[in-house]
């Protein structure tokens, strides 16, 4: 690791004048538990680092029935996995966030630093898009408002400009009463899923009303499959109607092909995870009562 100075400022406007002033010279850090590890190998070699440590209102958890929730940039995953307000109105943020990487990560690093880093191969943008996540960022310029579906794109690249700062995630007030995060390791001890899966869904029994699917992990953005969404509406679910539903998303998705999976082996998982969620949809309880 190279020398480097430390900047602390405490305004958006700060920061933003910052990374306009120093350029590729900087970097901001948050968590740091993606940047360290970079700047220990050397991949990134800056001489300032741009601390968000004490840059008011980016932590923090609030909720309000017409605007929904709002997550502070700087809030961390373990926050997130045990606020009342998450667990109580989006279970489902609260249980991929509880489930995230491993202890230190959850409890070091942010929401808002996950999404910059834009690591193709983690859970909360996945998840996020789902639920129609909107992402605020913020510059000396002002305030501008971007969907997580169109903050992230491509590997480890994201919409974020030279001087902005991610200050918030907001999230719609849910209208689902159904919803699961699922993951998919080859192993035990890894910590980066190979596959992740969430769907949505609002439901009359066991009939589905309305659903939202979206892949990631192995895909280079999550991918929202319009399709699979389609055939499940005003459809009871079934075992066939889980296989047709899942076998769609297998189709629909583009899988990269690198050293932990071809892109073929993805496919088949990915048709594996999404029937298996899709069936979570009719789970009972021990009185045969239909359960999220």
């Amino acid at each position: 690791m190279r020398d480097f100075d430390y900047l602390m400022p405490e305004t958006v406007g700060e920061v933003s004048g910052l990374l306009a002033r120093l350029g590729d010279d900087c970097r901001m850090i948050a968590g740091g538990t993606a940047l360290l590890l970079a700047l220990r190998q050397r991949m990134v070699t800056p001489t300032h680092l741009v601390s968000l440590a004490r840059v008011r209102g980016l932590r923090g958890i609030t909720y309000d029935p017409r605007d929904g929730l709002r997550i502070g940039a700087l809030t961390t995953h373990a926050a997130v996995a045990r606020s009342p307000l998450v667990r109580q109105r989006y279970p489902v943020l609260a249980d991929m966030a509880s489930r995230l990487a491993n202890p230190q990560v959850r409890n070091q690093g942010t929401l808002g630093g996950n999404l910059c880093y834009a690591d193709p191969t983690t859970d909360p943008p996945t998840c996020l898009a789902a639920l129609e996540a909107m992402l605020v960022l913020g510059s000396a310029r002002g305030y501008r408002y971007l969907p997580v579906t169109d903050f992230l794109v491509d590997y480890y690249a994201s919409a974020l400009e030279p001087d902005e700062v991610l200050t918030e995630i907001r999230i719609p007030a849910p209208r689902f009463d159904f919803g699961y995060h699922a993951r998919f390791h080859r192993t035990a001890a890894e910590h980066r899923p190979l596959i992740n899966l969430a769907l949505l869904a609002r439901r009359d029994g066991d009939v589905v009303g309305e659903a939202r699917l979206v892949v990631g992990a192995t895909t280079v953005v999550p991918t929202r499959v319009a399709a699979a969404e389609a055939v499940l509406a005003g459809r009871r679910v079934t075992a066939a109607l889980a296989r047709e539903a899942a076998d769609i998303v297998a189709e629909a998705i583009d899988p990269v092909s690198d050293i932990r999976g071809g892109s073929a082996f993805r496919r088949d998982m990915v048709r594996v995870v999404a029937r298996r969620t899709i069936e979570r949809l009719v789970e009972q309880d021990s009185e045969g009562r239909i359960v999220a």
